[in-house]
């Protein structure tokens, strides 16, 4: 069982924001157009959430992340930004990659293991460098899923 869905369509490259508050308003954008969910009510999440603290947990990654009722399933989004962007990250950096989370409001396990994934695939090395060399979101897509079925077997 992968630990959450992404749809290739959700899966943008050379993203253009110009901050925070763009990337995660174009998330949403995603959210809405790949898996039919609220823009709004996505959007309020995600920005609910980045209150608690910055969701950039560090190396240009940032793993904006919540939970909304009318889903059954954690899906993602998957931002490889044209230009990094301050997200206000533990380490300080500019963010250049933002996977994003969206997960069913009653998944508390599933959830936290979705985010521990996501933090896996981009603390791997090799991986967040394919991830980052490549300008064709199916591989990309590819790449991420492919990880997904090996840690779910």
């Amino acid at each position: 069982m992968a630990w959450f869905e992404l749809d290739k369509q959700a899966v943008l490259i050379s993203a253009r924001v110009a901050d925070k508050q763009h990337a995660l308003e174009l998330a949403a954008e995603q959210f809405s157009h790949c898996y039919g969910l609220d823009k709004q009510a996505v959007l309020a999440c995600l920005l609910e959430r980045e209150t608690l603290g910055s969701t950039g947990f560090g190396r240009r990654v940032a793993i904006p992340h919540g939970k909304i009722d009318g889903i059954d399933r954690s899906v993602a989004v998957l931002l490889r930004l044209g230009k990094a962007i301050d997200f206000g990250a533990i380490d300080n950096l500019p963010v250049d990659l933002v996977i994003a989370l969206i997960s069913p409001v009653a998944t508390g396990a599933v959830h936290l293991q979705a985010l521990a994934h996501i933090s896996r695939l981009t603390r791997d090395e090799k991986t967040l460098a394919k991830i980052k060399g490549t300008d064709d979101p199916g591989t990309v897509y590819a790449l991420v899923t492919a990880e997904l079925d090996r840690d779910a077997a």
